[in-house]
């Protein structure tokens, strides 16, 4: 299969996407046709360096352009990490960085090109990028080392203008905007997704269906994002069950990577999403992983909107659509759902227990004890604030205490 590169969305120039080569020749071709980089920064997962050889072949294809590299991240950007990867780039005078990994690898990445263009080194100085920060500075610089992702889940943020990070030194958890930008480029290889643990895999799957369905129950959603959502749910629903069922069908990965491309188009032209984004952000520092945060929190956040009547018509508009898709009606047909009864976080709910996926935060050890602060930091997020129905601290806990189990 030769390589397929243009634009990312349509009608717009970046992100550029590449798929259909090894990831390695595409990005050798790029770092010298694209960027014109002779200082090459890598961030790649442990998980990858340590247990496969794609980051020692990586290192050997970019010969004298591998300039430095950062080994393994904690989840969810924290601060600190990012403050060192920046001192890393800063020493070897990186014109690329380069994420082989996940998620929070791509945060990072953004987030260091970010601060290396406004010369941010401590806590302190990364606080007044923050567009919610009461200290935000004046005359914020925009990112200018370009980044390149080559991603091992679905989560897209690769191919956001937004990077959420953690500062350490509070526990919670922000977004950063504005200013800052996004990935320029984009590789994807279904072939290296095959070392992503399983539960990776799936659950970053269903955030990207999560971006998805938070678009199609947006308020303020139009046509061109719904019909992305719509795209990414009919690539992403059967490719996420067809990989669970053969985690080696490179087409099913592909297709899935796709869709999240499509997820991550709907939601990139500006559309408010929802609580399930919104609670799931501050449940990351809490210990639930980036992805599995949406597992536990969309069935709920569809039922409690529905409940408040916030969104019913377009609720019942993705609950047709499920229906029509083969491989979901087969898996609502085995689960004893019926049409005419099942509400959209009841279908989700399917989807998500077939894929395995938690569906509690017991079974992340967390409590009622834990909720009266998650709910507060939640009420800070903008996806929070966004949310159809309206929310206060006691729908936050509402929310929580249904997915407490």
């Amino acid at each position: 299969m030769s390589e397929t590169f243009g634009p990312a969305f349509a009608g717009r120039d970046r992100p550029l996407l590449s798929y259909g080569s090894p990831f390695a020749d595409s990005l050798l071709k790029h770092a010298d046709d694209t960027f014109h980089a002779s200082r090459i920064y890598v961030i790649c997962s442990r998980s990858l360096a340590n247990n496969t050889a794609y980051y020692d072949g990586l290192k050997r294809a970019l010969g004298s352009k591998f300039a430095g590299v950062r080994i393994g991240m904690k989840p969810h950007s924290l601060w600190s990490e990012i403050l060192e990867i920046v001192a890393g780039t800063k020493n070897c005078g990186a014109d690329l960085i380069v994420t082989l990994g996940a998620g929070s690898l791509t945060d990072a990445a953004k987030m260091v090109s970010f601060a290396l263009a406004n010369d941010v080194s401590t806590h302190a100085e990364l606080d007044t990028l923050c567009p919610t920060s009461s200290r935000k500075r004046d005359g914020i610089e925009s990112s200018k080392v370009p980044v390149v992702c080559i991603p091992t889940s679905l989560s897209g943020g690769e191919y956001s203008p937004f990077a959420g990070a953690t500062n350490d030194e509070t526990g919670q958890k922000f977004s950063f905007s504005g200013a800052l930008q996004g990935p320029a480029l984009i590789i994807l290889d279904p072939e290296l997704t095959t070392t992503t643990p399983e539960k990776v895999w799936l659950s970053t799957g269903v955030k990207a269906v999560d971006h998805c369905v938070e678009t199609l129950c947006s308020l303020k959603s139009d046509d061109d994002a719904d019909r992305d959502a719509k795209n990414g749910l009919a690539k992403l629903i059967p490719g996420l069950i067809k990989s669970k069922q053969n985690p080696k069908d490179l087409e099913a990965r592909l297709e899935c990577q796709l869709g999240a491309r499509d997820a991550m188009s709907a939601s990139s032209r500006g559309v408010p999403l929802g609580a399930s984004h919104g609670i799931g952000h501050q449940l990351g520092p809490a210990g639930v992983g980036h992805g599995e945060t949406s597992c536990i929190l969309n069935p709920a956040v569809c039922k409690y909107n529905y409940k408040k009547g916030a969104n019913v018509e377009r609720q019942n508009a993705i609950i047709k659509l499920l229906w029509e898709d083969p491989k979901a009606r087969e898996i609502f047909s085995q689960r004893g759902l019926k049409r005419e009864i099942a509400d959209l976080g009841d279908l989700m709910d399917a989807i998500i227990r077939t894929l395995d996926m938690p569906r509690t935060l017991k079974e992340f050890g967390i409590g009622e004890d834990k909720l009266e602060n998650i709910a507060e930091h939640s009420l800070k997020d903008r996806w929070v604030k966004s949310n159809p129905a309206p929310l206060d601290k006691e729908g936050v806990l509402e929310i929580l205490r249904m997915v407490l189990g």
